[in-house]
């Protein structure tokens, strides 16, 4: 794995920083770019992931602080240093659709249609951004002979970031095809949530970074199960209205 890019006298580019920054702009161009199909103004867009993007980085990170408080607590310094990894989804989720909402609520837009429109592309975001996990070393697998050597680990891993990163593309090959055909406001949002989930609990088994909490299974595995419940729910009345 290559944490560090290159290097340039004291300043350098760290492979986790530059994918994330690479994840956002493809994702952002991408979205915007729909939103003119869409006849949407891509300014609502634009301002729209830059605010998720910013305050769901900062959800991840307290969300991944606060699981890992012990080590932070005794590492106060490292609590800021994003370069080194260590970003929670689920914590992203939160504090990101929060602010969204916040922001889609005061410009008195259509939350179902925007987040329809934007979901796609952000699963595009997450799989890039996996690689620039598998290039840090962090969110790793179990060890296996049939895995890759982590020089991070010093062991050879089963490599659970790539899986995610093609999981991930699946995905959004499958939701840019939902986007370009019919369907109800909520449909591909929701759809995310349910796919992302399913994924999220799979993958588990096979990562090493997170343990056991209950019923054999790891807090993201009982996370994972009540987003699924919630995103099929929510898809059942969805598909249940009238019209």
């Amino acid at each position: 794995m290559y944490p560090v890019i290159c290097k340039f006298g004291n300043f350098s580019i760290y492979s986790y920083g530059f994918l994330l920054a690479v994840a956002f702009l493809v994702a952002t161009t991408l979205a915007a770019s729909q939103a003119k199909r869409e006849k949407v103004d891509p300014d609502v867009i634009l301002n729209l992931s830059f605010i998720v993007f910013v305050l769901g980085i900062i959800g991840a990170r307290i969300f991944y602080v606060v699981e890992n408080l012990n080590y932070y607590l005794n590492n106060l310094s490292e609590i800021i240093m994003l370069q080194k990894g260590g970003l929670s989804w689920f914590g992203g989720l939160i504090l990101g659709s929060i602010s969204g909402l916040f922001y889609l609520k005061f410009k008195k837009l259509s939350i179902y249609k925007i987040v329809d429109l934007f979901a796609p592309f952000l699963v595009l975001g997450q799989a890039i951004g996996r690689l620039g996990c598998f290039l840090n070393g962090c969110c790793f697998g179990k060890e296996s002979i049939y895995g890759i050597y982590s020089p991070v680990q010093e062991a050879v891993l089963i490599p659970t970031q790539l899986y995610s990163s093609f999981v991930l593309l699946l995905i959004f090959v499958f939701l840019r095809i939902m986007q370009e055909r019919p369907h109800r406001q909520g449909d591909i949002f929701f759809a995310y949530l349910l796919l992302y989930s399913i994924k999220r609990f799979i993958i588990e088994f096979y990562r090493a970074d997170n343990p056991v909490v209950l019923f054999g299974l790891t807090l993201f595995q009982l996370l994972s199960i009540v987003v699924f419940l919630l995103a099929f729910i929510k898809l059942f009345l969805i598909k249940s209205r009238k019209g």
